[in-house]
């Protein structure tokens, strides 16, 4: 039997529609609404779709979009002054930085330079450590994503085995605390690791977050888990055409189906909630830097 489909452009979109009765409850409320600001540095074609989809996402849930678009050859002392006064104005509650940069910016040092109450990316040092010390604060929105994703399925996750592989910081490691917020039993693996096939069949919640097309074998899978598969790799499709290409995840979807009992597809499974949950990462900094309770839609 094949597994079922994860929806995550379904769920994204149910989630969106949350945050806009909570985002009119907040301005009914205190006549104000949550700002997010997103830095574009040149011209690169998937970062400008993004950032369409993300101006466009934040004006559909009711919120502000700021943009703004610079020249690839800013400054890096140019750029973190914009993300300083971002910093300092008191009418912006969200701060995005589009990555990648251009290679003679530091992105470290442009992400560390936001805010941490406006890091709605949840990438900054100090984000990272009030999740590793389980104090309150924005957390990394993919891993966030692979979280309700798997709530949905499975509703309440505590005493599940979840086995993550990748150890990235954008997405492995943070996935990792998230998963031990809700009580799982976490193991991080990689391409190092021993026998990483048995590894991942003890998984009831198997998460792939690698960058490798099809990794994740269909026999790597235990009977009935869950599959999250964070991966996005473009490989050739000759059988489309000459030069095409097409969008193909960390697991080998067409053999991992008929395993496990719940699987996301890519496209459209961990990608849409990345930037629903960016959306509510603002409405989150809104009311913790303003005061203002959280909306119980999303609380």
């Amino acid at each position: 039997m094949s597994a079922t489909l994860i929806d995550g452009k379904a769920i994204a979109a149910a989630l969106r529609v949350r945050l806009g009765a909570a985002i009119a409850e907040i301005s009914e409320t205190h006549d104000q609404v949550p700002a997010l600001a997103v830095v574009l540095v040149g011209e690169d074609p998937a970062s400008q779709v993004y950032v369409r989809n993300k101006a466009r996402q934040t004006k559909e849930v009711g919120m502000r979009s700021i943009e703004h678009r610079l020249d690839r050859d800013i400054t890096q002392e140019a750029l973190i002054s914009l993300v300083s006064s971002l910093n300092a104005d008191p009418d912006i509650d969200g701060i995005l930085v589009q990555l990648p940069l251009p290679k003679h910016l530091d992105e470290a040092a442009v992400i560390e330079a936001i805010h941490p109450d406006k890091d709605v990316d949840g990438l900054t040092e100090a984000s990272a450590g009030r999740l590793v010390l389980g104090k309150p604060g924005l957390r990394p929105c993919t891993p966030t994503g692979c979280v309700i994703l798997a709530r949905e399925v499975l509703g309440e996750l505590s005493g599940k085995s979840c086995v993550i592989v990748g150890r990235s910081i954008l997405v492995g490691k943070p996935a990792a605390f998230l998963f031990l917020e809700q009580n799982c039993t976490v193991t991080i693996a990689h391409s190092r690791t021993d026998d990483l096939p048995s590894l991942c069949r003890t998984a009831d919640i198997l998460v792939a977050a690698v960058g490798r097309p099809h990794m994740i074998k269909a026999d790597w899978v235990k009977p009935g888990a869950t599959v999250i598969d964070v991966g996005i790799n473009r490989i050739d499709a000759p059988e489309l055409g000459e030069g095409k290409t097409r969008l193909v995840g960390d697991v080998d979807f067409a053999g991992a189906k008929e395993i496990a009992g719940a699987i996301t597809p890519v496209p459209g499974g961990v990608g849409p909630m990345t930037i629903a949950c960016l959306l509510q990462n603002t409405v989150l900094a809104a009311c913790a830097r303003r005061g203002w309770p959280v909306p119980e839609q999303i609380g």
